[in-house]
């Protein structure tokens, strides 16, 4: 019996994959049909938790990789469905491209196959996503997480959305997530265009950071039947999205309590929507503190606390003064997390 084999989720073949099409032109017609063939083969299924992991800096806001490797190792201990590598909280922003790269190739390296790792991929040019996709592909993301570009803010329309994703599903050789996070970008992904977008067969996913649990429902309702996976971008609105379809959550507090956010999921599934409400309610206001109140460096203070490595951020982000880091703390006390 012949056996059909999808080349870009298999690590072992992505050097072969990249050699061949390395003959091909990009905007050749051969390209394109290659990875839309491919990518069709096999979807991934994206239910579960994903810590978007902070980049651990040293002293001198250099990328330390052995504190970067002891944060994966104890991260390992927690049942996560993957890693999200250069998301927001990834400071992806502040590092150049091949940093982004190596990053993404020393997690794949370190971390067990069976864990997905999702890239963030997102530059503010097309043509740039699409070379950046392509590059994290070739060093072992299974996803590709695609912010929306935001500099040109009125000009980044639904008819401008909906070209710049379909281009890069169309030359990227891995599943392409979509990315709305307007709290930093000021772009609000519209649903419409995300339900347009759901029939790309490269396109398998939608991560949003809203919060707008209307919003979420109705892409899940809109795309029923398409293996399309709605993911929660916040920890503090993990259960309303749960309860509406959502697939699971790529929560910054993750990285913190990752256990306890993996347990809202759990608790859901296994139909215990008491106890799942109440740990619910105990995360929202220490998830508020590490994400849009005290931001990156709340998060990396708090990862101290639970044996992590949270270090430095990079300029020109800022510590948290101490008066600021004791706030934190008492929230995550209050709420019996310390």
């Amino acid at each position: 019996m012949a056996v059909k084999l999808n080349p870009f989720s298999s690590l072992s073949l992505r050097p072969f994959v990249k050699a061949y099409l390395g003959k091909l032109s990009p905007k050749s017609d051969g390209f394109r049909v290659i990875l839309r063939t491919m990518s069709t083969q096999q979807k991934l299924n994206l239910r579960g938790i994903y810590p978007p992991i902070p980049t651990a800096f040293d002293s001198n806001e250099d990328i330390s990789y052995e504190k970067m490797e002891y944060n994966l190792k104890k991260w390992d201990t927690i049942p996560f469905k993957g890693y999200t590598v250069q998301g927001s909280n990834g400071e992806y922003a502040y590092m150049t491209y091949e940093e982004r790269v190596e990053m993404v190739r020393r997690v794949r390296e370190i971390v067990p196959k069976s864990k997905l790792i999702i890239a963030g991929s997102g530059c503010e040019s097309t043509r740039d996503t699409i070379t950046l996709s392509q590059k994290m592909a070739a060093v072992g993301a299974d996803a590709v997480l695609v912010v929306t570009p935001c500099y040109y803010k009125n000009g980044m329309t639904d008819l401008a959305m909906e070209k710049h994703y379909t281009a890069v599903a169309d030359n990227c050789p891995v599943p392409v997530i979509l990315y709305s996070c307007p709290g930093n970008t000021g772009i609000n992904l519209s649903g419409e265009v995300v339900i347009k977008l759901a029939k790309h067969p490269n396109i398998i996913g939608f991560k949003d950071s809203g919060g707008d649990v209307a919003k979420l429902g109705n892409i899940v309702h809109k795309t029923a039947g398409q293996d399309f996976h709605v993911i929660a971008g916040s920890a503090s609105f993990l259960l309303p999205a749960l309860a509406v379809g959502c697939s699971g959550g790529i929560c910054a507090l993750a990285n913190v309590v990752g256990q306890e956010v993996c347990d809202v999921q759990t608790l859901f599934e296994q139909g215990q929507q008491k106890e799942a409400l109440t740990l619910q309610h105990r995360l929202i206001v220490p998830n508020t503190d590490v994400t849009r109140k005290y931001g990156v460096p709340g998060m990396k203070a708090a990862m101290e606390w639970y044996g992590y490595y949270g270090g430095p951020t990079r300029s020109p982000l800022q510590p948290l003064s101490e008066e600021d880091v004791n706030k934190i703390k008492k929230d995550f006390q209050d709420n019996g997390l310390l």
